[in-house]
């Protein structure tokens, strides 16, 4: 059993279906709690950062996605934040009372990554009412990425507490009819329902991919870590103040204190002192 987070990929022996399957638990837990994101948003929240993962595991695995999920009435909004080598993080901007977070009634996901050439490929589609953050993922991938698939994405909690997380995409191998993915998605809905299953084996994928595939052969080829980790630090900040105006540099400078900035992912703080700001005033 996998206790650690992890990304599996595998294909049926026919060569008729991929399968990526990922355990977030760690992953989304970390998340939540740099963020102090509770209730209902945090479910919204830990399926968001599952469904990047599983995005970029499949269309860019070596490359950064982000994903932007947004209430109708723009009061909550949330990004998941991917990168290679399974890196991940998330923010969450939410005025919605009590942690609530509204998928119906035109909610809005787009996602985003980054191309070979350093390009930026990008598709937004509306959140489908019942469909959820799942549902929201399905659409993308079939309207802005034209490739058909079947995800789930699930998070457990006992209270605030993260029990486990993952999910999984289904698509079909390049080049094929859409009937077998059909055929699977329709026995997909007898599947047992992720989260029992996920609270079953802790989030194990590799467990996954045996309910998933049951009856049919087939190959593991491969596997990734998937890990919270935030890219910010000292440098970047210098790197962002950099990019202010003079006159801006100037204002920060007043009172001859050292300039505090926390990082919106994952809190960190960080003391920029005068000298710094200085320096960045010769550059400018």
């Amino acid at each position: 059993m996998n206790d650690v987070d992890i990304a599996l990929r595998a294909l049926t022996e026919d060569d008729i279906f991929r399968v990526i399957a990922v355990r977030t638990t760690d992953t989304v837990s970390a998340a939540i709690a740099a963020q102090k994101v509770k209730g209902p948003a945090a479910q919204t929240f830990a399926e968001l950062l599952t469904g990047a993962v599983l995005i970029r595991e499949t269309m860019s695995p070596d490359l950064r996605l982000q994903v932007l999920l947004q209430t109708a009435d723009k009061s909550g909004r949330m990004v998941a934040d991917a990168f290679p080598e399974g890196q991940t993080r998330g923010l969450v901007m939410n005025k919605s009372p009590k942690g609530t977070f509204s998928l119906e009634n035109g909610a809005v996901m787009q996602a985003m990554r980054t191309l070979h050439d350093g390009s930026i490929h990008q598709g937004t589609v509306e959140v489908p009412n019942q469909g959820g953050v799942s549902g929201a993922l399905m659409q993308y991938m079939q309207q802005s990425e034209q490739v058909a698939s079947v995800i789930a994405v699930r998070c457990i909690f006992s209270g605030d507490e993260v029990l486990a997380a993952g999910g999984y995409v289904v698509q079909l191998l390049p080049g094929l009819e859409p009937g077998p993915l059909i055929l699977m998605a329709q026995r997909l809905e007898d599947f047992e329902d992720l989260g029992s299953l996920l609270g079953r084996g802790s989030g194990d994928p590799k467990m996954l991919l045996d309910e998933i595939l049951y009856g049919m052969p087939f190959t593991q080829v491969g596997e990734s870590p998937v890990l919270y980790k935030c890219q910010c630090s000292e440098l970047r900040v210098t790197a962002s103040l950099a990019t202010l105006p003079r006159a801006d540099i100037e204002d920060l400078m007043r009172g001859g204190k050292s300039l505090e900035i926390s990082c919106d992912y994952c809190g960190k703080d960080y003391q920029v002192r005068t000298e710094t700001l200085r320096g960045l005033l010769a550059q400018n």
